[in-house]
């Protein structure tokens, strides 16, 4: 039977770039033709380089981030967990400097009852990566197969793996060349590629880290605010339940920053060796939410109670050690890690210029004295020393001298090591000590 509607016109990309050059809001349709065009191939990358042009100087509203993200979502697989007991609750981090939070935090909720299906990535920039951490565990395999991370996910309670493949395909294409084309700083491009990522994970829940100052991918306050803000806004517009804590950045949050000594410290931490006052209570703050949304406590005091419950008992080292285990690590890794861990060949104390206080620290210098010893890549390519980076380090408000050193330096030569000393002692000031700074600053529903 003939239709009365007008049929659709062809999907001409440059149409689509034509609109947004002009401020023209772009319909749902056109964003998720687009899309399809940049995961097929149809969509040229200088089509898509054009689009993302116009995007940074034109902008999006929130539905139109919203919409970008569902399309970008779309383009590859969504997983499904309703078939889980529980909820399938996640946390993503904007990036730091010793951001050991990862590691610990989804033993922890797994412990409390949630299902962390976490879907990590790699170093950017001066922040390290949560999957580079892990893969310095021999054995233990990143990027298992779907149906060995479901397995995991089922009877660990947590798998933390990389992104596979077929989840958001269109977000690698795109992201690669706005990489290339000077377009990545823009909230109305960086709010849709985390969030598809998310919400292809299929989620019940997420919360948000996002980090502030030195350290941090948004360094002042105001900018760490209107990115969680956007993330919040359009998660929730996208039918994912999500929150966001602002956390400081402008100090160290643990006392490691390199893959292997990370890991050392989430051992440590989880069997009682160290307290890590800072980034436990990171850790706590992030746990606490998730258990909140996933339905696993009805108050904040409840939340809590569950935390300190499962952290006193040793079930969230058991879920550690399980996962490490199921994904290819080896079974006794806290019993011995000192047998699994690469250590670097050279290990000595960074002491400063002269005794005193240290006043502040330029993390996102650290950062980059890490990826100088070989802890991070320059180059996508870059091969990354898993044993080498920062240990012991001092915060602000500690007294450095020669008994105290400002850290340990974990290097592959005496002249690696000599650079990271220099490094470190730069980004290091000497004053009076400062006035203690909370870790979580801000909470965003």
């Amino acid at each position: 039977m003939p239709s009365d509607a007008a049929p659709r016109p062809p999907f001409l990309p440059q149409e689509v770039i034509r609109a947004k050059r002009e401020g023209r809001r772009l319909p749902k349709a056109d964003l998720a033709a687009f899309v399809a065009g940049i995961t097929s191939g149809a969509v040229s990358e200088g089509q898509i380089a054009a689009l993302a042009m116009a995007i940074y100087f034109r902008g999006l509203d929130l539905d139109e981030r919203a919409d970008l993200t569902l399309a970008m979502r779309d383009s590859g697989r969504v997983l499904d967990w309703s078939d889980l007991p529980g909820p399938a609750l996640d946390k993503h981090s904007t990036g730091g400097v010793g951001d050991t939070v990862s590691l610990i935090l989804g033993p922890l909720v797994a412990a409390c009852g949630g299902y962390v299906p976490m879907i990590s990535g790699r170093g950017l920039g001066h922040t390290g990566g949560t999957l580079d951490k892990f893969e310095s565990i021999p054995g233990y395999v990143a990027t298992p197969d779907l149906a060995t991370f479901r397995n995991v996910v089922r009877t660990v309670g947590t798998a933390i793996i990389g992104q596979t493949d077929d989840l958001a395909p269109a977000d690698r294409r795109f992201y690669a060349i706005r990489d290339v084309t000077a377009t990545v700083e823009t909230l109305d491009l960086i709010t849709p590629s985390i969030l598809s990522k998310k919400l292809a994970a299929g989620l019940s829940a997420l919360v948000l880290d996002v980090k502030t100052g030195s350290g941090a991918f948004m360094a002042t306050l105001a900018q760490s605010q209107a990115l969680a803000e956007s993330l919040v806004a359009v998660a929730n517009r996208a039918g994912l339940p999500t929150r966001a804590l602002i956390t400081d950045m402008d100090s160290v949050l643990a006392t490691s920053a390199g893959n292997a000594l990370e890991v050392q410290l989430t051992i440590d931490v989880l069997t009682g060796r160290a307290a890590e006052p800072r980034l436990m209570a990171a850790t706590r703050a992030l746990a606490v939410e998730m258990l909140l949304m996933g339905g696993l406590a009805d108050t904040a005091l409840e939340a809590e109670n569950r935390i300190a419950r499962a952290l006193a008992s040793g079930a969230v080292a058991e879920r550690f050690a399980r996962m490490v285990a199921a994904l290819g690590g080896p079974a006794d890794l806290l019993e011995r890690p000192a047998d699994w861990l690469p250590r670097a060949p050279v290990v000595r104390p960074v002491l400063p210029a002269v005794p005193g206080t240290l006043a502040a620290m330029d993390m996102r210098a650290l950062g980059l004295a890490v990826i100088g010893l070989g802890g991070g890549r320059v180059r996508p390519t870059d091969r990354i020393d898993p044993a080498v980076g920062l240990s012991a380090l001092a915060a602000p408000g500690d007294a450095v001298g020669p008994d105290h050193p400002l850290c340990m330096v974990h290097a592959a030569s005496e002249a690696a090591a000599d650079a990271a000393a220099a490094a470190v002692r730069a980004a290091c000031r000497l004053g009076p000590a400062p006035a203690p700074r909370a870790v979580v600053l801000e909470r965003i529903a």
